[in-house]
């Protein structure tokens, strides 16, 4: 399975489809992908480790040592450690979450499904994330899988964008709207 053939190009979709075909010999897809999920997540929400991935003053060896010791706490599979200190090796630690996207991304084609980047002011629960799920797939014809983000500057809403397309139903975007439409009567 080459990258271009699936959408996976660049930096990160090489480093994503090296692991992918790891992953899919190993049988580990789907642990990866939640080891990867998860790691994502961390890195959205700690700033410490953002700047940990993305900081050019930290050595290798640094960024290597403290990326396997957060990864080891977490419990993740020996094939994700072993790829994120080959990263880290690599100096490429800063491309982390697009090669995270990209690994997704790589898993929901060959899955047959769509992937949705779904963005909210607080964390969806699962049968809110479900029910989402079912609509889009109504509407697109094939599974979704979820990418779940919360952004608290929405105040409210959904902002939901599969591949290129995209609906923005969040308060700010329509506060937005009210605003200039506001400036036009006065």
């Amino acid at each position: 399975m080459s990258a271009d053939s699936i959408g996976a190009t660049g930096l990160a979709g090489r480093y994503a489809t090296a692991l992918f075909d790891l992953a899919e010999a190993d049988k580990q897809l789907d642990r990866v992908s939640g080891d990867l999920g998860q790691l994502g997540r961390m890195i959205e929400e700690s700033s410490d480790l953002t700047r940990l991935i993305r900081s050019p003053a930290i050595s290798r060896q640094d960024q290597g040592r403290a990326m396997a010791a957060v990864l080891e706490k977490a419990k993740m599979s020996a094939l994700t450690r072993n790829f994120v200190g080959t990263v880290a090796k690599n100096r490429r630690l800063f491309a982390l979450p697009a090669m995270i996207a990209a690994y997704q991304g790589l898993l929901a084609r060959h899955r047959g499904e769509s992937t949705a980047e779904v963005v909210s002011a607080q964390p969806l629960t699962k049968k809110q994330i479900e029910r989402i799920g079912g609509s889009l797939k109504k509407a697109i014809g094939s599974k979704v899988a979820i990418d779940a983000k919360v952004d608290p500057g929405l105040l409210g809403g959904l902002v939901i964008k599969i591949g290129s397309r995209m609906v923005d139903s969040s308060i700010r975007t329509k506060l937005t709207r009210l605003r200039l439409s506001m400036k036009g009567i006065g």
